[in-house]
């Protein structure tokens, strides 16, 4: 096979942990250089593609008994400037194979060039909302089964105790008892009437998971409708829907990711995908302003190491690629917020929601309550 390309001589990397030997490391290293690139045995292979499309193992080490960490560079070109393409280089047919796992992305500015990444990232969601300094209060609608109006209750109630941004949850779609542009009117509605009280800038973030054809339709609609923000699931909608509304002017809003179908990237350690790169690096790469993740003690199954990695992966530096807020969320209790301070600092956004009403029968109180707790402990 002869093919004759010139490119640009510039790499990125994918760092990956890999179990087995150093035998077995090494050759699951080799493996990801071709099966990431050219799908064929290094034997058919001549010229120019073996030279420049083939990845390279830039060094292979040992980091504990049994888990080999290795850097394995690729062309820019390979990637085409998309993000669809840039995901499936990074661990398109590897994910059929185990004992790979992707650990972080190294990207040069000029591949992060392709990518606008958050619309408003951290400085921009706090100049949204008018709150420069302290962690950002969040809550969602719930549960599913109330009506539009029950909802938009609920929105008025939490906007007028202070929260700053109201969700739907992520349940929440086109359900009959409950039509995505009824409700959408409804709470937007409320929490204007509500910011109108209290002089603050509260968003409520509708949920615009839907089929693929109505997926822009429903953010458009948000956006004249008056919403402050969007809840997407890439896991559900794909990564680049996410990234297609995030970067769309006649939308211009802030983003929140949810983990919904997410969970299984990360839930074996010897395989899939990081906290640090899914939660943090991609969902910038995908236009996310605040990545909504379960938090290590409640009903799920993150530890402490892995939450603060996944900050760490949302905040790290990647050129022009805006910082976003971790959101750790998940059967969070009020009296855990100094405790969560203390591990994720300030740019955090909390999002408690069971937890909120638990507190007393009085939710706007209870949401004033969780104001004063933050603001305390900041």
């Amino acid at each position: 096979m002869t093919s004759h390309i010139t490119l640009s001589g510039e790499r990125f990397s994918v760092v990956y942990h890999l179990t087995g030997t150093e035998a077995e490391a090494r050759a699951k290293a080799a493996d990801i250089c071709l099966e990431q690139t050219v799908e064929l045995p290094d034997d058919l292979l001549t010229g120019d593609i073996r030279g420049q499309i083939v990845g390279r193992v830039a060094w292979l080490r040992q980091i504990e008994s049994g888990v080999f960490e290795a850097a394995i560079s690729f062309a820019r070109e390979t990637v085409g400037g998309e993000l669809t393409q840039l995901l499936n280089v990074i661990f398109g047919n590897i994910s059929l194979k185990p004992g790979i796992r992707v650990e972080r992305l190294e990207l040069p500015e000029s591949l992060l060039r392709s990518f606008r990444g958050p619309r408003f990232g951290r400085d921009g969601l706090r100049a949204r909302l008018g709150v420069p300094h302290r962690p950002l209060l969040c809550t969602a609608l719930k549960p599913m089964g109330m009506t539009a109006a029950e909802m938009a209750e609920l929105a008025y109630k939490f906007a007028l105790g202070g929260i700053d941004i109201i969700k739907d949850d992520h349940g929440l779609a086109d359900q009959p008892f409950c039509p995505f542009e009824e409700r959408v009117k409804l709470c937007a509605d409320a929490v204007a009437r509500a910011n109108e009280q209290t002089g603050r800038r509260c968003v409520y973030m509708p949920n615009v998971a839907a089929p693929a054809d109505r997926v822009l339709d429903r953010a458009l609609f948000a956006k004249q409708t008056g919403a402050g923000g969007l809840l997407i699931a890439p896991g559900l909608t794909g990564l680049d829907t996410m990234r297609q509304i995030a970067d769309d002017d006649r939308i211009g809003l802030p983003i929140m990711s949810h983990p919904a179908m997410q969970g299984s990237f990360v839930a074996v350690a010897q395989s899939g995908l990081s906290h640090f790169a899914l939660f943090g690096q991609i969902a910038r790469l995908a236009g996310a302003d605040a990545s909504i993740f379960p938090n290590y003690g409640g009903r799920f199954f993150f530890s402490l190491d892995e939450c603060r990695r996944l900050a760490d992966g949302a905040a790290v530096e990647m050129g022009h690629i805006k910082p976003i807020f971790p959101t750790p969320a998940g059967g969070m209790s009020l009296d855990r917020v100094p405790e969560m301070r203390h591990v994720y600092g300030r740019d955090v956004i909390f999002l408690i929601g069971g937890g909120l009403r638990r507190h007393g029968p009085d939710l706007t109180e209870n949401c004033r309550y969780f104001k004063r707790l933050v603001e305390e402990n900041w």
